[in-house]
């Protein structure tokens, strides 16, 4: 990934950024959430977990999940994706899921249970350990039409450079279909470009045959590719002349 200047939301944010690496962020949460044990819960597709102030402050700053407002201040609650939830579980070893409060499930578990409701899980969550693991802070992308942003640091402090599309090597339902045709390369392009983003393409290529196991994620192979729009204008040989003469 070729970086560019980052877009800060204030004059001091990355001077604030630069004295809180998010690679530390990120230990101090995994530290705090091994050392209380916590619990969550799974409802659906989604990991809800109970957050003393100092977890949840800890869970905003490495923007992991989302708040949910409730009328006790001095517990929150945070909703988890599954991409979100399996990092902390399988990546991190640092969260606990249960169906019950009672029993906890194995990463085994989970990650059967995922896979059942989406097909292309595990190459969504390669994708998205590709670019934690990297320092990245990765949230939803629905809102820009792809699968995820990615911000060099805090959304509070900083615009997200990337929009970033997941797409499965190989045909059937682990597919996502995205960019197979040209008006879907077109349109989104249009739309990153609308609002200051850099298409990233993240390929997963599987070698090997059996994605019901966890190892299958040893065989993915995440490729990188970012894709921008050609601009004629900015490409003319008489441009320079052009501007050095005052036309129009």
């Amino acid at each position: 990934m070729e970086l560019g200047r980052p877009r800060w939301k204030g004059k001091a944010f990355a001077d604030i950024a630069h004295a809180n690496p998010m690679s530390e962020i990120v230990t101090q949460l995994q530290v705090s959430l091994t050392q209380s044990k916590t619990y969550a819960m799974l409802s659906g597709c989604d990991i809800l977990l109970e957050a003393g102030l100092e977890l949840a402050d800890l869970l905003s700053k490495a923007s992991f999940g989302r708040g949910i407002v409730t009328s006790n201040k001095g517990k929150q609650w945070f909703q988890l994706g599954p991409e979100e939830a399996f990092y902390l579980c399988h990546a991190l070893k640092c969260l606990k899921v249960s169906r019950d409060n009672e029993t906890c499930m194995s990463e085994m578990e989970l990650w059967d249970h995922f896979r059942s409701n989406r097909e292309a899980f595990p190459e969504f969550y390669k994708a998205y350990f590709h670019l934690r693991s990297k320092n990245w802070v990765v949230r939803s992308g629905i809102q820009y039409g792809v699968d995820y942003v990615a911000y060099r640091h805090h959304p509070a402090l900083v615009h997200s450079e990337y929009a970033v599309l997941v797409v499965a090597d190989g045909d059937g339902d682990a597919s996502s279909g995205r960019l197979r045709v040209w008006s879907d390369l077109h349109c989104t392009l249009r739309v990153c470009g609308s609002v200051a983003k850099t298409l990233l393409v993240l390929t997963v290529r599987r070698y090997g045959s059996d994605r019901n196991s966890l190892n299958c994620l040893e065989e993915f192979i995440v490729e990188e590719r970012t894709i921008t729009r050609w601009v004629p204008e900015r490409c003319r040989e008489d441009q320079g002349l052009e501007e050095a003469l005052g036309v129009d």
